[in-house]
């Protein structure tokens, strides 16, 4: 027998279909931030072929199936990305999986030790402390630093909610806080500046220190706190100079108690009035507020919220409301489209400032 006989003869290939999407190339939707390297776009193939997507039945014989089929493929296959990519924290490639993993065990930042504060006057101390409301009630209650920095913290944490009232409540702490501290350094440094003075004709005066100063532990939960905290240490340092120069004579008690007071006055109305803002908002009623309540479309429980806070508070002044201006430190971790932002802008121009307008009924309710 030829052995060319016993050789079979290759089967010859068939010929693409005339007309058929067989006999194409697959074609498929691109974009540059594809996670592929092909560069296929899920999201674009989805809007291509949402047709059949929303069909229940996909005719097989759409010369679209194909597409369908490899649609869901590249869908498991980015489920399986996502999920190694988070199972490495996001680590490139080079590095091993093992080393990758020990990301995730990596323990949070702590303090190497507690924070402290040295006061040396009784006056900063007890703007720090506050006073509560004694048995007799002999005292008035006094807001200290410790109870502010509290409230910041609330405050801080609603900013999380998307609440322009809370952003607005920590603005006007930063400007207040701020604009203290630089009153403070302004008094401080003339006093300095007198006490130099005098050093230059031959007369040095020290400045008057606690023989026992206390050092307080802060450990504030937010960032507020720590600026609450600089504020004392500032007023108690001019406090300090100011007994310094009633002690040398170079202020009368009268003035010295009367600087004192002034400024004293100053700090405390600024903490009760971020205190106002924090006792309204951290109501139950008006906790999940946020700019979404203000929107035309929202809920009546919705509406109800943006009506009542804009009764006790007044209006958001419009670049807080827009989220042009933002707090110095926020939770708020939502980007605010273009679309959003004039929709936003609009129903900031359309608030009126009339306060008391429906009050009563905020008063039935049981919200003021």
């Amino acid at each position: 027998m030829n052995d060319n006989m016993l050789t079979a003869s290759p089967k010859p290939s068939l010929p693409p279909i005339p007309g058929s999407f067989l006999s194409q190339p697959l074609v498929f939707e691109r974009s540059d931030d594809s996670p592929f390297e092909d560069k296929y776009s899920i999201e674009r193939e989805e809007l291509a072929l949402r047709d059949l997507l929303e069909s229940e039945e996909p005719d097989p014989l759409d010369p679209r199936y194909p597409r369908l089929e490899l649609l869901e493929q590249r869908k498991q296959q980015r489920d399986q990305m996502q999920t190694a990519w988070r199972l490495r924290s996001g680590a490139e490639k080079t590095v091993p999986d093992a080393e990758a993993m020990r990301m995730r065990d990596l323990g949070a930042l702590e303090d190497e030790s507690v924070d402290t504060m040295a006061l040396h006057t009784k006056e900063a101390f007890r703007l720090f402390m506050g006073r509560a409301r004694d048995t007799e009630s002999k005292f008035s209650p006094i807001i200290g630093g410790k109870r502010v920095a509290s409230a910041l913290k609330s405050l801080w944490y609603l900013s999380g909610n998307n609440n322009p009232y809370a952003d607005w409540a920590l603005l006007l702490n930063t400007q207040a806080t701020e604009m203290l501290r630089q009153h403070l350094a302004a008094q401080t440094k003339g006093y300095e500046k007198e006490m130099g003075q005098l050093s230059k004709r031959g007369l040095t005066i020290s400045l008057l220190r606690s023989a026992e100063p206390k050092k307080v532990e802060l450990g504030f939960k937010s960032p507020y706190g720590y600026a609450i905290a600089e504020l004392i240490v500032d007023y108690d340092y001019f406090v300090r100079m100011v007994k310094t120069l009633v002690r040398k004579d170079r202020l009368s008690d009268a003035q010295g108690q009367s600087v004192i007071r002034e400024l004293t006055r100053k700090i405390r109305g600024s903490f009760e009035e971020l205190c106002r803002f924090e006792r309204f908002l951290m109501r139950p009623e008006l906790r999940a507020l946020s700019r979404a309540d203000f929107l035309p479309d929202s809920q009546a429980e919705s509406a109800k919220r943006a009506e009542a806070v804009r009764q006790i508070f007044g209006p958001v002044p419009a670049d807080i409301f827009t989220g042009k201006l933002t707090p110095r430190h926020s939770k708020r971790r939502i980007n605010i489209s273009e679309q959003e932002l004039n929709l936003l802008q609009r129903i900031a121009e359309g608030q009126g400032d009339e306060r008391d307008e429906g009050k009563g009924q905020l008063q039935e309710d049981g919200l003021v």
